[in-house]
């Protein structure tokens, strides 16, 4: 699996968040593979963006955002889990795309003993749960995406015939107009499922 390249990561942070769907998130965890496809995300921007981390200023916790395209940006939250975000963007000073949920592919053994599970549907159908299952944690913050190394994001020989749909992001009270999640309709994987209200104003890309 070869990774995706950092031009890539180099465009609009909204186009990257739906074009990442369908990739491969890739985990190497003591020379075992674990791999998922990315089925959900959120994109997340700048000034422009007042549910970012980086919408007001550069700080030692979202610095990564405002580096090199194509990095790991991770953060701790709730007190209990990591998010994984990809760095992304063109002309704003900072962007990242979260990853929301994936869909096991390989090492699913490992990713349930990690998640303490044996539900296939609930080991990545989650920021969280999905590093908890692939062993992410602040030790890959900043890890670079674009090379073969323990954590990388692939292009997938699978042609992804299934359709993308969008809404509003989750868990955020600011910029709660802007529809920057994508995820992959009627994926069992998807970290939230849409209501039926929501679904009647759902829009297609």
């Amino acid at each position: 699996m070869k990774p995706l390249g950092r031009q890539f990561y180099c465009r609009d942070t909204v186009e990257v968040a739906k074009d990442l769907l369908g990739k491969l998130l890739v985990r190497e965890v003591n020379g075992r593979m674990l791999v998922g496809r990315i089925v959900e995300t959120e994109a997340y921007g700048a000034h422009n963006d007042p549910a970012s981390h980086a919408y007001r200023k550069k700080t030692d916790r979202n610095a990564v955002m405002f580096g090199e395209q194509g990095r790991a940006y991770i953060y701790f939250t709730y007190g209990n889990h990591f998010c994984l975000n990809a760095t992304a963007r063109d002309n704003l000073p900072a962007g990242a795309v979260l990853i929301r949920a994936m869909q096991p592919i390989e090492g699913i053994g490992s990713m349930m003993q990690n998640r303490k599970t044996s539900v296939l549907t609930n080991i990545g159908s989650g920021p969280g749960k999905l590093t908890q299952a692939l062993k992410i944690t602040r030790e890959q913050n900043s890890a670079d995406l674009c090379t073969k190394g323990e954590l990388y994001i692939a292009r997938s020989n699978d042609k992804m015939n299934s359709k993308i749909g969008k809404s509003s992001r989750i868990g955020i009270v600011r910029a709660v107009d802007k529809k920057w999640r994508f995820f992959i309709e009627e994926n069992l994987h998807v970290s939230r499922k849409l209501k039926t209200n929501d679904r009647n104003q759902q829009v297609r890309v």
